[in-house]
């Protein structure tokens, strides 16, 4: 195990350099300048743009600039925004919390009915629950969740005025009433998220478990007697978690990174918004940390996926 896990991080490290000099190109060479919103205030000169610029570092060479980025990331500084001149690590915590609310959430709420659903409509094969569970999953991933988001605001805002359809930023919970005013207005992003969600991880669990209920040490667990809720928990669901694993892996670094679409939809300030405002401003450190923390955050769940394999399915030998 020890030996894996110490060839995965040295195959991890060079991965992770390579993924940050290929942001931080693309960065570079992406129309667009910091310093363009300056650019309409009469009260700042050429003069002093071009002096924000070189105290900024934006005239230096784009390796020069990425040294000195990469030197201050990997010593614990994430650098300032070009724009708002706060830390990084500021804007990314500030956000942090309504994020891992809101996408958190929605992610709890996609496996706790994706995992239910999957494996029953898999024992219940061509039954009519499998039908309208199948058809469910295949609606809903179809659509793209501006559309449904849009749909919930129509028919629970507009239509039926349940729940607010904009999420404030500003509310501050200090007693009940406001507590259930903050879980009114996360209803409607949690479950576009969380549906969608559900209806992805549900076609993988569902055809993981159809493949292992046709494995010979099925039929012969059933043929020394074993009763049908210790064969399926005991083998064909524990088995059919390893495919599944590595999906909900890669899917988990998305809760930090939240929902790019489903954000800008309910107007809810986490991560995502702060992604796009700032890849739009063109202000790279900001784009740059929240990027790389996500490449860190799926090389390390990724790893954890591999490890937990050998939890799940004893015949994995990692140090052969």
């Amino acid at each position: 195990m020890f030996v894996y896990l110490y060839k995965r991080l040295l195959v991890s490290i060079p991965t992770l350099i390579a993924i940050s000099i290929v942001v931080f190109g693309i960065l570079a060479i992406a129309p667009g300048d910091p310093m363009g919103e300056f650019a309409t205030n009469p009260s700042i000169t050429p003069e002093v743009r071009e002096q924000i610029r070189r105290s900024l570092g934006l005239d230096d060479p784009v390796y020069i600039r990425y040294s000195k980025w990469a030197i201050a990331f990997f010593s614990g500084n994430m650098g300032y925004s070009f724009l708002s001149q706060s830390p990084v690590s500021t804007l990314i915590l500030q956000r942090l919390p309504v994020t891992l609310l809101i996408v958190g959430a929605a992610y709890i709420v996609g496996v706790a009915i994706a995992f239910p659903l999957g494996v029953i409509s898999a024992l219940k094969r061509y039954s009519w629950f499998d039908r309208i569970v199948t058809t469910f999953a295949f609606f809903w991933f179809s659509i793209p969740t501006f559309f449904t988001g849009l749909l919930f605001i129509i028919v629970f805002s507009v239509w039926l005025n349940w729940l607010p359809f904009i999420y404030t930023s500003t509310l501050a919970v200090t007693d009940w009433r406001s507590f259930f005013a903050q879980i009114e207005q996360s209803i409607m992003p949690v479950f576009v998220l969380g549906l969608y969600q559900a209806a992805l991880l549900m076609r993988f669990v569902r055809s993981s478990v159809l493949e292992q209920l046709q494995q010979p040490y099925v039929r012969t667990a059933y043929a020394k007697g074993l009763p049908e809720y210790r064969v399926i928990l005991g083998h064909v669901i524990r088995n059919a978690l390893i495919p599944v694993l590595t999906l909900v892996a890669i899917d988990i670094p998305a809760v930090f990174t939240g929902a790019l679409v489903t954000e800008q939809v309910f107007r809810v300030p986490g991560i995502g918004a702060l992604l796009v405002e700032s890849i739009y401003r063109g202000d790279t450190p900001v784009v740059m940390a929240i990027a790389f923390i996500y490449a860190i955050l799926i090389v390390v769940f990724n790893l954890m996926a591999d490890l937990l394999y050998a939890v799940l399915d004893p015949r994995v030998q990692y140090d052969r």
